[in-house]
């Protein structure tokens, strides 16, 4: 049986654009070595774009939002770094204007129930890494927890962060407390 591994939202805005915080590209190396083990095993992987438009930003004007970031189409939007190195055309990509993701979920949810239907588990395990930890990283794990109920789901604590380190430790809290197994938490 395969594992997945889901990238989340490893952007050039969350680390080094618009949202960047300092210490998000030290996980670079580490997502990228965990994507080559990934492929090297012949497991799946995918990853989640933060994806807002322009059209959308300009339509918003006056309102209280958040700074624009991950605008399709710009250098903030792509994959940063070693992370960008390693995507393949194979993989499943995810373009979400929000936090969660929910056309990952709904890929989920029909691998889970075709599984059932052959009295098996969509996957050995559900790996969640990128950012931020509090945000997108806790409610892609979440969404994962929800759509495969019985699939271990891990987030590896080395590879995801926040900008305020107890967010990031609060974050981890609670994603264990939804039995969502943390690994590497120092």
């Amino acid at each position: 049986m395969k594992r997945l591994l889901i990238v989340v939202d490893y952007q050039n805005d969350f680390v080094d654009g618009a949202l960047g915080f300092e210490g998000a590209e030290l996980l670079d190396e580490r997502i990228a070595r965990k994507i080559d083990e990934y492929r090297e095993a012949g497991d799946y992987i995918s990853f989640t774009f933060d994806t807002h438009h322009k059209d959308y930003l300009e339509t918003q004007e006056g309102r209280n939002l958040p700074i624009p970031h991950c605008i399709e189409g710009t250098e903030g939007h792509e994959l940063y770094g070693q992370v960008a190195e390693r995507m393949h055309d194979s993989d499943d990509v995810f373009l979400k204007p929000t936090f969660g993701s929910t056309a990952l979920f709904e890929r989920l949810l029909k691998r889970q129930s075709v599984a059932e239907g052959i009295d098996a588990q969509p996957f050995e395990s559900i790996e969640v890494v990128g950012l931020v930890s509090n945000m997108c990283v806790l409610s892609n794990a979440v969404i994962a927890r929800t759509a495969c109920p019985n699939v271990p789901i891990i987030v590896d604590a080395s590879c995801t962060a926040a900008p305020d380190p107890a967010m990031n430790e609060k974050a981890l809290d609670i994603m264990e407390g939804l039995q969502i197994k943390v690994t590497n938490r120092s």
